[in-house]
C-alpha cells in the first residue's frame, strides 16, 4: 500500500506542476498581450494627435486596432488609415470611420463686367443659364452688346451655369447695360447687389449730369458706385488776360497748367489787387512748364504801373499801359519785363495815348436786345463781306430775328473782316449786349448767366485778332441769369437737413437697427432736401450710449448708421460721396449716468466733409474761408464786372491766345455741423 501512494503522490505532484506551469505561461500571455495592446494604443494615438486629427477614437482588442469616428470628408478619412498604417500591419486595422455626407452644392456668384473703348465691346463673367421672365439672356446681352460698336466684332468670353439667379439680378443687369450705352468709355461691374461703374467724361458738367442720371436710373435693391472722372480741358490758345482800370483789378480770363501754378498766379493778382476768388482754369496746352514765372512777372509789372493791361496767347505777351502812365515809368517796367520774361514769350508793349481813343470814322457795331432781336449797322469792305456777315450772325445768333443795315466801305483797314466775324462769335455767348469794331478797338459789351463767359470771349478775340490787337471786354455776369446759381451749396443743405432733424427725431427699434414706422415722415422729409441738393461729401455718423458691451456699441452704431444710409438711398437720394459710420459709445455728448444724458448719447449725426479752405494769401487779401457762399459768389462777380468805355476811355491793348489757371483756395477735408449738437438726429430709444 504504501508504494502506490508514493506512486500516486509523485504523479500527482507532477500534474500540480504542470498545471502550474501552465497557469502561469497563460498569466504571462495574457500580460504580454496587454502590454503589446496599451503600447500599440499610445503609439497610434500620439501619431495621430501630431497630425491634429481629434476626431477618431482608437481600441485594440489583441493584435488587431479598431478606428471609429467621422471624417470631414474622404480625403481625410484616407490620410487617417495610412498614417496609422505606416505603424502597424494594414491587416491589424479595423476601419470603422464614417464620412460628413457632402452638402450641396451651392449656386455660384453671378457676376458680368463690360468693358467698352473705341476698339469695341468686351463681356466676361458667369451667367445664369436660364434667367427669369423680363431679364437679359447671355445671348440678348451680347447682341445688345454688339449693337454699340456696329462693324467692330464683340469679344464675349461669357460663360453659363444652370442655377438659380438671385431675384435682383435682372434688374442689375438691365441697370448695367443702360449705363454701358450712355458711356463709351467705360467698364461696368455688375452683380445683383451692385453695380460699379468706371468712366471718363468729357467734362465736368458731363460728369454731374451722368451721375445724376444713373443714380435716378439706380432699381431699388441695387447699390451703385460710381468713379466718373473729367479730363482737364485742352485750352488753345492758352490764354489770361489781367486788367487794372478805374474799376480795380481783375482777371478777364485766367488759365493755369498746374494747382501748383494756379496758386501761384492767384497769389500775386491778390497782392496786386484782386479781391474774391476768381476762377482760374486748370487745362492743358500751356506753351511752356514756366508760365506761371512769366504770368506772375507781368501782373507785378501792370501792378506796377497801376493802369493797363496785359493778355498771353501762348507765348505771344501784349502789356498795354494806360494813357495816365508816364514814359518813364512805362519805360522802367518794360524794360524789367523784356528781362524777366523767360525765353520761351515774346513781349509787344505799348504805351496809350489820350488821343488814340478817339473814335475814328471807320466803325462797325451789333447790338443783341433781350428779345434775341440782332441788329448789324456800320462798315463793310465789300458786298461779299456783307452776306458772309449776314450768314455767320444768323448762325451764331441761331434763331434771331437778324437786321442787316450796313453799307460798303473799301477804304477800310486791312483785317477788318476778322474782327467783325471775331467780334460776332465774342458776342453771340452773352445774353444781351453790343459789339463796337474800330480799327484800334474790338469791345464786346454784355450781360451773361455763366461766370465762364468772359473767360471764352477773351480767348476768342485774343486768339483771332492777333498779337498786339486792342479789345475790351466789358461783360457783367448777372445771378439771375444762372441756372446753377439756383442750386443750393452744400452748406445750405446741411443746414437745411439738421433744421428738420431738429425738429423730428428718428427712431430704431429697441437693441436693434431697424428704423421705427413713425420715423418714415422725417425720412421723407430728408429725402427732399438732399435730392434737391448737388453732389456733396456727408458723413452720417451713428453714436450710443454707454450702456452694453463697447464691441456690441459700436456694431450697433454702425449698422443704423447705415440703415439711415440705405433708407435716404431708398428714396432716391444721390449717395454717391455718402458714407456710413458707427463710433459706438467713443465720442458722448452728455452725461452716460442720467437717463436724459444716455438719450441724447444716443444719435446719428450728418457731417459735411471735403469743404473749400482758402490758403494763406498775401496781406490786403480777404479771406474767402470766412466768407459767406453769396459774399464770395457776389466779390467774385464783383471783380469780374467792368462797365462799357466810353468814347474818352482808353483802350486796353488785348494780345491774342493765353490762358491763366491758378488755384485760388485748395480742397481740404473740413468737419462741419451746421447747427449745434441738439440738432443731431437721433439714433434710437435703447440701446
Amino acid at each position: 500500500m504504501l508504494p502506490l501512494i508514493r506512486k500516486l503522490s509523485s504523479t500527482t505532484l507532477a500534474l500540480l506542476a504542470f498545471v502550474l506551469a501552465a497557469i502561469l505561461m497563460v498569466s504571462v500571455a495574457y500580460g504580454t498581450a496587454l502590454v503589446i495592446e496599451s503600447r500599440t494604443q499610445r503609439a497610434v494615438e500620439a501619431r495621430l494627435a501630431e497630425q491634429n486629427i481629434d476626431w477618431i477614437s482608437v481600441r485594440t482588442d489583441g493584435l488587431q486596432v479598431h478606428l471609429t469616428g467621422t471624417a470631414p470628408n474622404e480625403a481625410a478619412r484616407f490620410r487617417a488609415v495610412n498614417l496609422v498604417g505606416a505603424l502597424i500591419d494594414s491587416s491589424r486595422i479595423r476601419d470603422g470611420l464614417d464620412v460628413t455626407p457632402a452638402s450641396a452644392i451651392e449656386a455660384p456668384d453671378f457676376s458680368v463686367q463690360m468693358l467698352r473703348t473705341e476698339d469695341g465691346v468686351q463681356l466676361i463673367g458667369l451667367m445664369p443659364l436660364n434667367p427669369a421672365e423680363g431679364a437679359l439672356s447671355e445671348a440678348a446681352l451680347a447682341e445688345a452688346a454688339a449693337a454699340l460698336t456696329p462693324g467692330i466684332e464683340l469679344k464675349n468670353i461669357l460663360e453659363t451655369a444652370d442655377y438659380p439667379a438671385p431675384a435682383t439680378w435682372g434688374a442689375a443687369l438691365d441697370f448695367g447695360l443702360k449705363a454701358l450705352q450712355r458711356l463709351p468709355r467705360s467698364k461696368v461691374s455688375v452683380t445683383a447687389e451692385v453695380v460699379e461703374v468706371t468712366a471718363i467724361s468729357d467734362s465736368a458738367a458731363q460728369k454731374g449730369q451722368l451721375e445724376r442720371d444713373l443714380t435716378a436710373m439706380t432699381p431699388e435693391g441695387v447699390r451703385l458706385v460710381l468713379d466718373i472722372s473729367a479730363p482737364r480741358p485742352v485750352i488753345t490758345p492758352f490764354t489770361l488776360r489781367f486788367v487794372v482800370d478805374g474799376d480795380g483789378a481783375r482777371f478777364d480770363s485766367c488759365s493755369a497748367d498746374t494747382d501748383r501754378a494756379q496758386r501761384q498766379i492767384l497769389a500775386a493778382a491778390a497782392t496786386a489787387g484782386v479781391t474774391g476768388r476768381p476762377s482760374c482754369t486748370i487745362g492743358i496746352g500751356t506753351p511752356t512748364p514756366r508760365w506761371a514765372e512769366a504770368v506772375v512777372k507781368a501782373i507785378g509789372a501792370v501792378a506796377e504801373l497801376g493802369s493797363g493791361s496785359v493778355t498771353f496767347s501762348d507765348g505771344d505777351v501784349t502789356l498795354l499801359a494806360g494813357s495816365d502812365v508816364t514814359q518813364a515809368a512805362f519805360d522802367k517796367v518794360v524794360g524789367e519785363l523784356e528781362t524777366g520774361l523767360p525765353d520761351a514769350f515774346s513781349l509787344t508793349s505799348t504805351l496809350e495815348k489820350k488821343e488814340s481813343a478817339t473814335q475814328g470814322p471807320a466803325e462797325f457795331t451789333a447790338i443783341l436786345a433781350e428779345d434775341g432781336r440782332v441788329t448789324l449797322r456800320g462798315r463793310l469792305t465789300d458786298e461779299m463781306q456783307r452776306q458772309a456777315v449776314d450768314a455767320f450772325a444768323r448762325a451764331a445768333f441761331e434763331g434771331a430775328d437778324v437786321v442787316t443795315a450796313t453799307r460798303v466801305d473799301e477804304t477800310l483797314p486791312d483785317g477788318w473782316p476778322i474782327r467783325v466775324l471775331a467780334g460776332l462769335e465774342a458776342l453771340s455767348l452773352v445774353e444781351n449786349g453790343s459789339l463796337l469794331v474800330r480799327a484800334d478797338l474790338v469791345e464786346v459789351t454784355g450781360v451773361t448767366g455763366s461766370t465762364e463767359t468772359r473767360g471764352k470771349i477773351t480767348q476768342i478775340l485774343s486768339g483771332k485778332l492777333g498779337q498786339g490787337q486792342t479789345f475790351r471786354v466789358n461783360v457783367r455776369y448777372d445771378e439771375a441769369l444762372d441756372p446753377l446759381a439756383a442750386l443750393p451749396t452744400p452748406e445750405e443743405c446741411a443746414a437745411d437737413v439738421n433744421r428738420v432733424i431738429a425738429r423730428t427725431k428718428i427712431t430704431f427699434t429697441p437693441a436693434s437697427a431697424e428704423i421705427a414706422t413713425t420715423a418714415r415722415p422725417v425720412l421723407d422729409e430728408l429725402a427732399g432736401i438732399l435730392t434737391a441738393c448737388p453732389p456733396m461729401q456727408l458723413e452720417i455718423g451713428g453714436h450710443t450710449d454707454s450702456q452694453g458691451s463697447e464691441g456690441g456699441n459700436l456694431a450697433l452704431s454702425q449698422a443704423r448708421a447705415e440703415a439711415v444710409l440705405l433708407a435716404l438711398q431708398g428714396r432716391r437720394v444721390d449717395i454717391t460721396g455718402m458714407t456710413a459710420e458707427g463710433y459706438g459709445e467713443s465720442m458722448p455728448i452728455a452725461d452716460n449716468e442720467t437717463e436724459e444724458g444716455r438719450e441724447a448719447n444716443r444719435r446719428i449725426e450728418f457731417v459735411l466733409k471735403g469743404v473749400q479752405a482758402a490758403e494763406t494769401l498775401p496781406s490786403g487779401a480777404p479771406p474767402p474761408a470766412t466768407q459767406a457762399p453769396e459774399a464770395v459768389a457776389e466779390a467774385a462777380t464783383t471783380a469780374t464786372e467792368a462797365p462799357a468805355a466810353t468814347s474818352d476811355s482808353a483802350a486796353e491793348a488785348a494780345p491774342a491766345g493765353q490762358a491763366d489757371t491758378s488755384p485760388s483756395v485748395a480742397p481740404t477735408e473740413k468737419t462741419i455741423r451746421p447747427l449745434p449738437r441738439p440738432a443731431d438726429l437721433e439714433a434710437g430709444e435703447d440701446e
